[in-house]
């Protein structure tokens, strides 16, 4: 295997399919990054066997063949070396990199010890915008649980119907809830894992600036493909729980609020939240105003914050990390909240439409 290519274009290809390296394996190969040259197009892999990412480049003065180099060490070189031409060249367990004056020789492994990505059986094919996908992504996984032991509940769900794009995330405390159009009238669902959307997420942040990445399904696995780069990412089994059940459907306390201003406030009460180790604060939510107040024994704060509102007065007390979490991931200048008693969960909404829907649990504070 041999080609040249500039440093700047393999740096970028080897950022995108690193998000796919495994760390923690008792697998050496899935540490290490797959080359591959066929013709004038250089194809670079990586793989934890739940997530593989795959991106072409072109390159030059190319022969055929491919191998695996570190990941770790490989990208290193690369990424340190000059913004000029770089010559690659493997043979016999070796891969030489050449680049004005700095020359590397590392070991490389052979090919065929790498896991097959493999081509998704495809059951459905659908269509998305990429800036749709990317704000769906951060709108909910946020809210999916970080436990293993909670299974499911570690994905995302992903529906498809109606000419639209459903996805959802809950972790037992809170529940997020988004959607966007869809041209495909299509019906599906899958689920899968948050940390491997989070991956997606950054990789089509990178990429180029095609409008739209196809999403190809099977029972198995979900495929995202866009211009340069193909993601292969495993779904996880079981069913994903009836979230639209959990959703009130009434409220005796609504509010219309600044979404930054509370944001602000929020953030800066839990300063001293520390109480009960459950960053709590509470709103006391009356008369057009919403006042945010903490404590810890370092200290206490109050926030008052304008708003209006409707229906009963309520004082209520929030995991702050759960509203904030809910308040970064959206860009709307004014939100609502509606709830019902301390005890009832509270939803966050748009003021006009349903592109997104937080659903927050309470937590109870004593009388005093």
């Amino acid at each position: 295997m041999k080609f040249t290519c500039s440093q700047g274009a393999l740096t970028r290809a080897l950022n995108t399919v690193s998000k796919a390296v495994s760390i923690r394996t008792t697998i050496p190969i899935l540490k290490g990054i797959l080359l591959t040259v066929k013709g004038n197009e250089l194809t670079v892999t990586a793989s934890d066997l739940d997530l593989s990412i795959e991106t072409k480049m072109e390159v030059q003065a190319a022969e055929e063949g491919s191998a695996v180099v570190s990941s770790k060490l490989f990208s290193e070189i690369v990424r340190k070396l000059p913004n000029a031409v770089l010559q690659i060249e493997e043979a016999d367990g070796k891969m030489e990199i050449s680049c004005l004056g700095s020359h590397f020789s590392i070991v490389s492994l052979p090919a065929d010890e790498f896991p097959a990505i493999g081509m998704v059986n495809q059951l459905s094919k659908i269509g998305v915008k990429k800036d749709s996908l990317k704000d769906l992504i951060k709108k909910t996984t946020f809210a999916a649980s970080i436990d293993e032991k909670k299974g499911i509940l570690v994905g995302c769900l992903l529906k498809f119907a109606e000419g639209k794009l459903e996805m959802a995330a809950l972790d037992g405390f809170r529940l997020a809830v988004a959607n966007c159009d869809m041209p495909s009238e299509e019906e599906k669902s899958v689920v899968i894992p948050a940390r491997i959307l989070a991956e997606i997420q950054k990789i089509l942040m990178e990429s180029s600036e095609e409008e739209e990445v196809s999403l190809v399904l099977d029972d198995k696995k979900a495929e995202i493909i866009t211009k340069e780069t193909r993601i292969v990412a495993r779904l996880l089994e079981g069913e994903f729980i009836k979230y639209n059940d959990i959703i009130p459907k009434t409220y005796k306390t609504r509010c219309l609020v600044n979404r930054e201003e509370l944001l602000s406030g929020i953030e800066r009460a839990s300063l001293l939240s520390k109480e009960g180790k459950n960053n709590l604060i509470k709103m006391d939510i009356a008369n057009g105003k919403i006042e945010i107040t903490s404590r810890s024994e370092e200290g206490n704060s109050k926030e008052s914050i304008v708003c209006e509102s409707e229906g009963d007065e309520l004082v209520i007390g929030f995991n702050s990390k759960y509203v904030s979490d809910a308040l970064k991931a959206v860009g709307d200048e004014e939100i609502v909240m509606e709830m019902s008693s301390p005890v009832s969960p509270c939803l966050i909404k748009p003021v006009e439409g349903d592109s997104f829907t937080y659903l927050v649990l309470p937590v109870r504070i004593s009388a005093n």
